[in-house]
């Protein structure tokens, strides 16, 4: 439990870094912003409490907008993530269901799955912030093109992390 609780935190750190001193700063083009912070609340265990991973993006959509200078947006867009990614991993549920302790990971699930539900939840926090950080009507399609692709290469990036950080289990 408490190595658990280490490679969680460690990966809370890792991803708030990567985001802020690499990812906040590349302008890949005006359309195109990658956010993968957001793979900390995707890869949290199936049995993860809803309070806790609330709370949870909550302090990491915090912690974005503080070293971003956006006032609270990162933090409202993460904790609809949050609080719409039960009612996701119900939909994408497998018939038997999810084992205890497992988490969404693309070797468990396999790649497929993993991608819609990866997609589905990326493009609706890349909606919210998009829209929030714009907050007007007058440019929603391209706020909506924007956010269909942030979200591509957002879940790109986060596929490519998740195959670094893969390693295989000891016999």
């Amino acid at each position: 439990m408490i190595r658990l609780a280490f490679r969680y935190g460690w990966a809370f750190i890792f991803l708030i870094l990567l985001q802020v001193l690499i990812l906040n700063n590349m302008h890949l083009s005006i359309y195109v912003n990658s956010y993968v912070y957001i793979l900390f609340i995707l890869i949290l265990p199936f049995d993860t409490p809803g309070w806790m991973t609330l709370t949870l993006a909550f302090f990491l959509g915090l912690s974005i907008d503080a070293f971003s200078n956006t006032p609270g947006i990162h933090s409202a867009a993460t904790v609809l993530l949050a609080f719409l990614r039960q009612y996701m991993l119900n939909i994408f549920a497998p018939r038997d269901g999810y084992e205890r302790g497992q988490n969404p990971h693309y070797q468990y699930m396999g790649l497929p799955w993993f991608l819609v539900y990866a997609g589905v939840l990326t493009l609706i926090h890349h909606l919210a912030l998009f829209f929030l950080e714009d907050f007007r009507m007058d440019h929603f399609f391209s706020n909506l093109f924007k956010a269909i692709l942030s979200a591509i290469i957002s879940v790109i990036l986060m596929v490519i992390l998740l195959l670094v950080s893969y390693k295989p289990k000891r016999q």
